[in-house]
């Protein structure tokens, strides 16, 4: 559709009394069968889908606000809201409700929101009673007008008709000349009367009053009234502090009045509700609906005004990335954007989504390279919260970004390092500012959101190049933190200052295990690349030096890191582990614990219980061969034990398939020479079988059937006059004498005997080879 007098944003109202946006569409008014009425029906202009179907009931309260927007509620606390694009529309739109309700619209209500009672209330008054009579405004009846106001705050229907009255032949802004004239005379009494007259008007929460307040003739005098609670001694000073301490200021001058009239006027609106209101109590909460709904709307139309005016955003970043520019300039450049992104929250998600494409095609990520590694903590701060944004909004932008840099001799201008290098320095006392760090590179590194079908290569392309030349700027601290185990201990021994090698100081210790955790993220989610990592780096054993530390919560991160990476069940880390003997610095503080129940000691014995019950086999084997001796003590668990019976079992298992493995093998070498069969002319017929069953037991075959034809001719088989043969051949040492009756199997005996610990027995000397002679009176079938 090409009208945009009908082009809407549809909002509903949340529980947190927030406005989210359901999508934008082009609204129309027509009948439904379905719904039996006049209904209003926004499509979504992206793909006509319907975001809204809504029956224009008779008794439903409309208003219309600030010239494109009609606001109502379908149900209880369901509130919906239409943001027209163009005023023309919204009075199309107006006129229609009003034409199906049969109300004047000129009216900025059609209904009187009352509940059932109160409507009965109302039917039994005199007719007189439904309007409001204001007293003249005039400073004897400042009190009057004070009482009246706030009379009504708990009646909706009377709160209707007040606000109706106040918006009558300009009454507003006669009560605020009133306040110019009680300030000049000094008349505390008529001050405070005009405090509680404002106050009250804020809560009629009437869209039509706020235009009259809030505008810029007025709006310092609502201030100003605001200033004389009769609860504080001496009045504040709001005016002051709008006027003379917060400056407005231009970091590149705005030429279009109305947005700069825009701007001041929701910052001054903020102050209002943020500082100079009281918090409103359980009774109160909704009073103030239409004032956020205000300065929400305001900052929409900021944003895009911003966002439509390209010489100007262009200014901006042309200044922010000019190496010329002071640092205050470029201060104020970088806290103006930080304004900026949060004033997109409010964009719908179309809208927001072209805004954050705009910055980046400005050249947004390069000048953030610049600002984070600048020292003002104020502008890294600020360029933290915009890199935020970013990243929630499009990780895949920030990862393309980062992977199209071109490579420097230096890694650590890339802007990734930037981001570590200033996580790891981070001089916060509590790392507050490292944390919102660690989460943002988690974002980044997280497989999760790489699976974009558009490119199906982020995830390899980007985990190698992180790997590549980031991971080492991560682990620095760590890597610079860890040495060998026994050097970290003699290190601590009778020393009472901060160890640098094994970090005692609390904030260090809490650097690290922000860098433990993301680090237990990459076993997780990068197989490979973290792998690959750990092996080269021998990054466990460092790691596990930090078991030592006096910090608790340190020593479960390297903990945590290691449990991780058994939970893999992969044998290449098994064998690591195995191979480097890792088990020790955690039995050592197993032991240490002693008979402390804690959180540690219930870690150390959950990551052996998870051997146990996903049966290890290597990890048990190399557990209780080394370690058994200093754990069977442990008794008020059965953990151990029971890996001592996992071990046991498999040992048997394993004596077992031996046993049967060496039978089988004997069985063979009897069966060879039976499985021949023999033609009249005698010559040997080997037996139908697949030969890849027994390749290597026909290789023996063949070859010592070869030796026999051409040294034993003698020796073979003579059909004697009873039709069976008799013949005789060699069997090596390993074979044994005996004959059989009607299947023709030799019995056989080996010729080693086992030794008492299931070994081979040794002699001195090795027997000699007898040959054996086999008669076979066996009648063959043919």
């Amino acid at each position: 559709m090409s009208d945009t007098r009908r082009r809407v944003k549809v909002y509903t109202l949340n529980e947190d009394r927030q406005w989210d946006d359901r999508g934008t569409g082009h609204v129309s008014s027509t009948f439904v069968e379905r719904l039996k009425g006049i209904s209003l029906l926004v499509r979504a202009e992206s793909d006509g889908s319907l975001l809204l179907e809504s029956k224009i009931s008779p008794n439903t309260a409309y208003q219309k606000q600030q010239d494109t927007l009609i606001v109502w509620s379908e149900a209880e606390n369901y509130d919906l809201a239409l943001s027209f694009q163009e005023k023309a529309g919204c009075d199309e739109i107006w006129e229609k409700i009003c034409q199906v309700q049969g109300k004047d619209p000129a009216l900025e209500i059609t209904q009187d929101p009352i509940d059932e009672s109160e409507e009965e209330r109302f039917e039994e008054m005199p007719e007189t009673s439904h309007l409001v009579e204001l007293p003249p405004c005039e400073l004897a009846r400042l009190e009057e007008i004070a009482d009246l106001v706030t009379s009504v705050l708990s009646s909706p229907i009377r709160r209707e008709k007040l606000a109706l009255a106040l918006m009558s032949e300009g009454y507003m802004k006669k009560l605020l000349q009133l306040f110019q004239v009680c300030e000049d005379l000094d008349n505390r009494e008529g001050l405070h009367h005009l405090y509680e007259i404002v106050r009250g008007v804020l809560f009629l929460n009437k869209a039509a009053l706020f235009e009259v307040m809030f505008s810029d003739d007025c709006i310092m005098d609502v201030v100003g009234c605001l200033e004389f609670d009769p609860s504080l001694v001496q009045p504040k000073k709001h005016r002051e502090f709008l006027t003379k301490t917060a400056k407005f200021k231009e970091v590149i001058p705005i030429t279009d009045s109305e947005l700069r009239q825009k701007i001041h006027q929701t910052y001054r609106v903020q102050y209002i509700q943020d500082i100079i209101l009281p918090t409103p109590s359980v009774f109160e909460e909704n009073f103030l609906s239409t004032l956020t709904s205000f300065i929400f709307f305001n900052k929409v139309e900021i944003v895009s005004m911003l966002q439509e005016d390209e010489k100007f955003l262009t200014e901006v970043f042309a200044q922010l990335t000019d190496e010329a520019t002071e640092d205050c300039k470029r201060r104020e450049l970088v806290n103006f954007f930080k304004e900026f992104c949060a004033f997109s929250q409010t964009l719908q998600p179309q809208n927001r989504d072209a805004f954050f494409k705009t910055l980046a095609n400005l050249g947004i990520l390069p000048a953030l390279e610049i600002v984070m590694g600048m020292d003002d903590l104020q502008v890294r701060a600020a360029a933290t919260d915009i890199f935020s944004y970013l990243v929630e909004f499009s990780p895949s932008m920030v990862r393309e970004f980062v992977m199209q840099e071109p490579q420097q001799t230096d890694d650590d201008v890339l802007l990734i390092n930037v981001v570590i290098k200033q996580m790891i320095c981070d001089s916060d006392p509590e790392l507050g500012g490292a944390v919102q760090l660690m989460g943002l590179l988690r974002t980044l590194i997280d497989p999760e959101n790489m699976l974009a079908p558009t490119n199906k290569t982020e995830k390899t392309e980007f985990l190698s190049f992180f790997y590549k030349y980031c991971m080492q700027v991560l682990t620095v601290p760590l890597l610079a933190s860890t040495v060998d185990e026994k050097n970290c201990k003699d290190l601590q021994e009778g020393s009472t200052k901060i160890n640098p090698v094994c970090p005692d100081n609390f904030q260090t210790a809490q650097l690290l295990a922000l860098i433990l955790e993301l680090l237990t993220f990459c076993v997780e989610h990068h197989t490979y690349h973290i792998k690959t990592y750990i092996m080269n780096k021998d990054l466990l054993r460092r790691v596990l030096v930090l078991m030592n530390s006096k910090h608790t919560f340190l020593a479960l991160c390297a903990l945590r890191f290691m449990r991780r990476i058994i939970g893999q069940k992969d044998e290449y880390y098994n064998r690591y582990i195995v191979k480097g003997n890792l088990f020790e610095p955690v039995i050592n503080t197993l032991l240490d614990n002693g008979t402390r129940y804690n959180l540690l000691n219930s870690a150390i014995i959950e990551l052996f219980e998870f051997i146990k019950v996903e049966d290890i086999k290597s990890l048990i084997a190399h557990i209780i061969d080394n370690y058994y001796k200093a754990l069977e003590s442990i008794e008020y668990v059965q953990t151990f034990k029971g890996l001592k019976g996992r071990y046991e079992q498999e040992k048997d298992r394993q004596t077992l398939r031996l046993n049967r493995y060496r039978r089988d093998a004997r069985t063979l070498d009897e069966d060879e020479d039976e499985e021949m069969w023999f033609n009249e002319d005698g010559e040997a017929i080997e037996k139908s079988r697949p030969e890849e069953e027994f390749p290597e037991s026909f290789g023996k075959y063949m070859e010592a059937k070869k030796v026999k034809e051409s040294d034993n001719k003698e020796n073979f088989p003579k059909r004697t006059p009873t039709g069976s043969f008799k013949f005789t051949f060699s069997h090596s040492a390993g074979a044994a004498n005996g004959t059989n009756g009607a299947n023709c199997k030799p019995a056989t005996s080996p010729t080693s005997a086992a030794s008492p610990n299931g070994s081979p027995a040794k002699s001195a000397t090795p027997p000699a080879t007898p040959v054996v002679k086999v008669s076979f009176p066996c009648q063959l079938p043919f």
